[in-house]
């Protein structure tokens, strides 16, 4: 059977923590929709975690400690720090 690596690319994440304050989430999410269509947020919180962010894949949820990646394409999703500490590495 034949084996693929990833190929290796650089990612920019940004890390939900535990006691974020409001004008923190608020510069996440910011962050998040600022290359967005006008008037479509792709991500939104209700003043604490959890963050909804809609993906290619749908809606989902990141939890504190949750990474945000914004892929190559400009694209944000969810990834748990375990998957995230395993794939990434930093430059």
């Amino acid at each position: 059977m034949p084996l693929f690596r990833k190929k290796p690319v650089t990612i920019e994440a940004r890390q939900l923590v535990a006691g974020i304050d409001l004008p923190g989430m608020d510069a996440l999410v910011g962050w998040i929709n600022a290359d967005g269509q006008p008037g479509q947020s792709r991500a939104y919180h209700a003043g604490a975690t959890p963050i909804y962010i809609r993906t290619l894949e749908g809606m989902m949820r990141a939890e504190s400690g949750d990474w945000i990646i914004k892929g190559i394409k400009g694209e944000f999703y969810p990834c748990k720090n375990d998957i995230f500490l395993a794939t990434y590495e930093a430059v």
